[in-house]
């Protein structure tokens, strides 16, 4: 069954609540991208009226997909590493349905992201493997077996050079906090990467999230054994591929 052409699709992220309408036969937004600031503590009730306020300001009508910080489960949040701990156990599906008067479906932010790489952008032709890290408040990932997501693939999470979560230390919001260079932080993060391939394997690395649009300030010193490209759909990934399980199907 084709899709339905326009759905909005929800970004919820550790610093940021952002959403536009999305054209999915194209990948591409339709509206202006609304943007507000995730509310600080972000609880349950705070951040479902942003949500709220993010859809009412688009103005679209249908139901609307949105990828949110944490392993998901049927709509539950399993884990809370960069949102408030009470979202733990949270119906996400029905918390934002009921706050916005919208069916809402729920993906991991980083497996949103994997699905608009994959249909639209970098992972689009991969035969196997294509691994996406999202590099912002934490470290998201997701990995495309054939075009298929395997979900809730939690990388930021791991042991690293003796830190866990790897994501407190080579995160964009890491850099900023220990007041890396652009520099300092692409030497590291080529580290962590090399680890990530040697247990991975994947054929190509997409690079996303916000350091996207800095990528001229540090590509040149990720390993050039890797294949790693930036996201073709820089940062509205998520958008473009929260937007696609609006109807219900990971897809």
């Amino acid at each position: 069954m084709p899709l339905v052409e326009h759905r909005i699709g929800i970004d919820v992220g550790g610093s940021g609540i952002k959403g536009a309408i999305v054209d999915r036969e194209k990948g591409e937004l339709v509206s202006e991208r609304l943007r507000i600031e995730t509310p600080q503590p972000a609880d349950v009730p705070s951040v479902a009226r942003t949500v709220a306020e993010v859809v009412d300001g688009l103005d679209f009508p249908g139901p609307i997909g949105a990828g949110f910080p944490s392993v998901i489960r049927d709509g539950v949040a399993l884990s809370a590493n960069n949102i408030h701990h009470d979202w733990i156990g949270t119906d996400v599906a029905k918390t934002f349905s009921e706050a916005t008067g919208r069916k809402c479906t729920i993906v991991n932010d980083a497996d949103a992201a994997g699905l608009a790489e994959a249909r639209f952008g970098a992972a689009r032709d991969v035969p196997r493997k294509a691994l996406v890290l999202t590099f912002g408040t934490g470290i998201g990932s997701a990995l495309m077996f054939k075009g298929e997501l395997v979900p809730n693939f939690e990388l930021g999470q791991i042991e690293f050079e003796g830190v866990r979560p790897a994501e407190q230390e080579f995160s964009a919001k890491a850099r900023k906090k220990r007041n890396l260079s652009w520099d300092d932080w692409g030497k590291e993060t080529a580290r962590y990467l090399e680890y990530v391939q040697e247990v991975l394997n994947p054929d190509l690395i997409i690079f996303g999230g916000g350091v996207v649009k800095e990528w001229e300030q540090y590509h040149h010193l990720l390993p050039s054994t890797l294949r790693i490209v930036p996201a073709q759909l820089l940062n509205n990934a998520g958008i473009v591929g929260a937007s696609l399980v609006a109807d219900g199907a990971l897809s």
